[in-house]
């Protein structure tokens, strides 16, 4: 079988200098490089970047598809946005990974199969849908992490030896809303990291609509039992202008510590396999 390997980064918030692109077209003879992307598709041979470090050091998006199955998305949003140790609830070894550099949060999301596939479809187009993810992160919108955290131990059903057995009783994240109501971006996620479509199903069971308007009252009264060193810090974060993160913060809490009991990954599992037979 011949080797094919898709490589794409995407910079948004900042194009590259020209110093930049020279110094990123030295890593490949074959890419094709101007201030806001890097194309390069191998045949043969190796890219000698390092994906890691383009992403922490020039661009914002990261695509590499490969006809032996490896499916990866790489996105870095500003660390304002979101605070690394929530996105760190979403880790799952080896399939999504979280890392910190000096202003951003890196998100690292892998699928890959025991058997060969080909790329997926339009994969030359896809990185600018996929990208669109990254406004939804940095507007508060958990749901892609969560969709990478499904899939991710949904693999475990394609292959039986992805998890140790103790995995079965790993508590699922907070379920955001509108996990019944994702965005075409999103969909577009679920796909390319093979998501099953009933292990989503399942999952939206307890993730209220993106409508339904918060209870008022019984936000009210959560506030109120708050600890005062919690007011404090919240408050403290509005007064230096990271209004924003505060709510996501607050209501991320509060939609955690109300909702009904997580399920573990096992739950989940057999409830989509009951689902789906």
């Amino acid at each position: 079988m011949s080797e094919y390997q898709y490589y794409e980064f995407l910079a948004v918030d900042r194009p590259l200098s020209d110093d930049e692109q020279a110094e990123v077209q030295a890593l490949s003879e074959l890419a094709e490089v101007d201030d806001t992307s890097f194309v390069a598709v191998y045949e043969q041979g190796e890219f000698r970047g390092d994906p890691d470090v383009l992403i922490e050091s020039y661009y914002d998006a990261h695509l590499h598809v490969t006809n032996w199955s490896t499916r990866r998305l790489m996105i870095r949003v500003p660390n304002t946005a979101l605070n690394d140790e929530l996105a760190e609830e979403f880790e799952v070894a080896e399939r999504v990974e979280v890392w910190s550099s000096e202003e951003h949060v890196v998100l690292d999301f892998l699928s890959e199969e025991e058997e060969p596939a080909d790329p997926p479809a339009g994969h030359e187009d896809l990185l600018e849908q996929l990208a669109v993810l990254r406004e939804e992160i940095i507007a508060g919108d958990l749901r892609p992490l969560y969709l990478a955290w499904l899939a991710g131990y949904g693999a475990w059903e394609r292959d039986e030896f992805a998890f140790d057995t103790s995995a079965e009783d790993e508590p699922e994240p907070v379920v955001p809303p509108g996990l019944g109501q994702l965005t075409a971006a999103q969909a577009k996620l679920a796909e390319f990291l093979r998501l099953d479509d009933d292990l989503l199903a399942v999952a939206a069971e307890n993730s209220t609509p993106l409508q339904e308007e918060l209870d008022a009252k019984a936000l009210g009264a959560w506030v109120t039992e708050l600890p005062a060193a919690d007011k404090d810090l919240l408050l403290l974060q509005v007064a230096q202008g990271q209004a924003t993160e505060a709510r996501i913060e607050l209501l991320r809490r509060f939609n955690g510590e109300t909702a009904v009991g997580r399920r573990t990954v096992g739950e989940l599992l057999d409830q989509a396999a009951q689902r789906r037979s």
